[in-house]
């Protein structure tokens, strides 16, 4: 079993390095890696293949929920060029940026005591949505240019996605209530 664990993601799935990826054409590799490295394959294999095939199979679940969803993949492409996020020590921010979030967090608390609330929480689910898309096509056109200042935009770009994330998950779970 050929086996290199100290792939990134991107060549443990055979793709370049870029942001824009189909989702399916990914989709297609991880099920192709799983079926190449499942333990059943290897369960009357050697005692080191074994783990192999368990450590490939968590490299390559990693690896997919990772390359799958934007804004971790954005952070891993800023990370194999050095760059850190830093979400949880670094607190500066836009101050435009934030005057949004503490809007949304206003219209989120309107929300949650109106009458109306399951119509205003899928408004404010669309708002943050968009914002979301709309963050995810800027991030990709930064890791695309080739500038500290795009890899500083991108960053940031990463940063507010993750606010924008957190919003959307306290919508998600006020809908569950409904």
């Amino acid at each position: 079993m050929p086996v290199d664990l100290g792939k990134n993601y991107f060549e443990l799935f055979g793709l370049p390095v870029v942001f824009d990826i189909d989702g399916a054409d990914l989709a297609a590799r991880y099920h192709d890696l799983q079926r190449r490295f499942h333990p059943d394959r290897y369960a009357s294999a050697p005692d080191q293949e074994r783990r192999l095939s368990l450590q490939m199979t968590a490299l390559i679940n990693e690896a997919y929920q990772t390359l799958k969803d934007p804004l971790a993949r954005g952070r891993y492409i800023l990370s194999l060029q050095g760059i850190s996020t830093d979400e949880e020590t670094d607190t500066a921010m836009d101050p435009v940026f934030l005057l949004e979030q503490m809007e949304l967090r206003e219209n989120l608390a309107g929300a949650r005591a109106a009458h109306d609330r399951p119509s205003r929480l899928a408004k404010l689910a669309q708002d943050v949505a968009r914002r979301q898309t709309a963050g995810a096509d800027e991030l990709g056109c930064r890791l695309n240019e080739n500038s500290d200042t795009a890899r500083a935009r991108a960053r940031s770009l990463v940063r507010e996605m993750q606010f924008l994330r957190k919003v959307q998950h306290e919508i998600e779970d006020l809908e569950q209530f409904e």
